[in-house]
């Protein structure tokens, strides 16, 4: 006798997982805009941005072990080549030579700044592949430095970047001849532009974490990590350390070119201001709070410290009022104040991080029993 089949196959803890994950993500820009407000919306983009820059460190930092303080710089390339491409910039530089600007797709432009990202990492990475430790620190640095100088003075005497003035009026991120400046209509459902770009910026993290998913689970993942634990013993067991230390800063440097192009659309202005050493800092930060080489640690540690000022920045002030009746410190100085002494604690509490990866508690676990 033939048992009888059911029709469908129960579903896995798994796809139950993300199913459930894609309904948060689904409503929660409309949970964020009705508690809190609109603007908070917009914070929650930025936090998006921010855990794509992260997720891009995290392969540097957290799989190769190549320390970057100036991870920032790939940022800035993607956002002046879509603001180059995508404004009238260029039209009024130099109107002889592009009379209407060049005002590219989105789609076109996008993978040329992944590209063009991609191609400034490979320069980074070629001349510190001998590098180690703090060497490689104070290199990647004056590369991020040398880039934000870069847009700040290339203004003369060829007008590229317009200088400190930044450039503006860029065109909106535009799919199928969508804008998503504009409120939209789907399904009877009014989305304001902060909730399109939310749902593109979920998109492109969503494919972020799946091939940072997939190369930490490649042969190129854990050659990565071979190399962070012990380069010479790497290279001894026929690794090609010069060639994957190269594709990381490649790989790291392309996720960066992505972000920082959805940045220049989101924001439709982009000035060297936005590209400083503290925006290195902050990301590099973002990585090891949240747990380095642990991609769910990584998002942890982006959203946690990209809302955390802000939630500092709008109960500061409220709450010394309600305590003193005024406000007795400055409120910026004060956030700062309270962001790094959070940031001290849980270095001492959580040194492996917020979330930490298997590997890198073990690492710990290890080196306190030699101690």
């Amino acid at each position: 006798m033939k048992k009888n089949l059911p029709l469908c196959s129960p579903i896995s803890p798994r796809a139950r997982e993300i199913i459930c994950i894609i309904l948060f993500v689904a409503v929660l820009p409309f949970l964020t805009d009705a508690l809190l407000g609109r603007g908070w919306v917009r914070i929650v983009d930025f936090a998006m941005l921010y855990i794509m820059l992260a997720l891009g460190l995290n392969i540097v930092v957290g799989y190769a072990g190549l320390l970057d303080l100036g991870y920032i710089a790939f940022y800035a390339v993607g956002a002046y080549c879509y603001a180059l491409t995508s404004s009238p910039h260029l039209a009024l530089a130099y109107p002889l030579l592009f009379p209407d600007g060049l005002h590219l797709s989105f789609l076109i432009v996008l993978p040329l700044a992944a590209l063009l990202a991609g191609g400034f990492g490979i320069l980074l990475g070629a001349p510190t592949l001998r590098l180690r430790g703090d060497y490689l620190a104070i290199v990647t640095l004056g590369f991020g430095e040398i880039v934000r100088i870069f847009m700040n003075n290339l203004n003369a005497p060829v007008n590229l970047t317009n200088g400190p003035q930044g450039i503006s009026m860029i065109d909106p991120v535009r799919i199928a001849g969508v804008s998503l400046n504009t409120t939209q209509q789907v399904f009877g459902f009014s989305l304001p532009s902060v909730h399109l770009y939310f749902y593109l910026f979920a998109g492109f993290t969503a494919v972020v974490v799946f091939v940072s998913h997939r190369l930490e689970k490649s042969r190129i993942g854990r050659a990565w990590m071979a190399i962070r634990e012990d380069e010479v013993a790497a290279s001894a067991m026929g690794i090609n350390t010069r060639n994957l230390k190269l594709l990381a800063f490649a790989m790291g440097a392309m996720f960066g070119g992505v972000s920082g192009t959805l940045f220049a659309g989101f924001q439709g202005f982009v000035s060297p201001e936005s590209f400083s050493l503290m925006e290195s800092i902050m990301v590099l930060c973002m990585v090891v709070l949240g747990g380095m080489g642990n991609i769910y640690g990584v998002i942890l540690g982006g959203m946690t410290l990209a809302l955390l000022p802000e939630v500092l920045r709008h109960s500061i002030v409220p709450l010394q009022q309600a305590m003193f009746g005024r406000t007795l410190i400055d409120p910026e100085s004060l956030r700062m104040l309270l962001f790094g002494t959070a940031l001290i604690g849980v270095m001492l509490f959580r040194p492996a991080g917020l979330w930490p990866s298997r590997v890198r508690r073990r690492e710990l676990a290890t080196d306190e029993a030699e101690q």
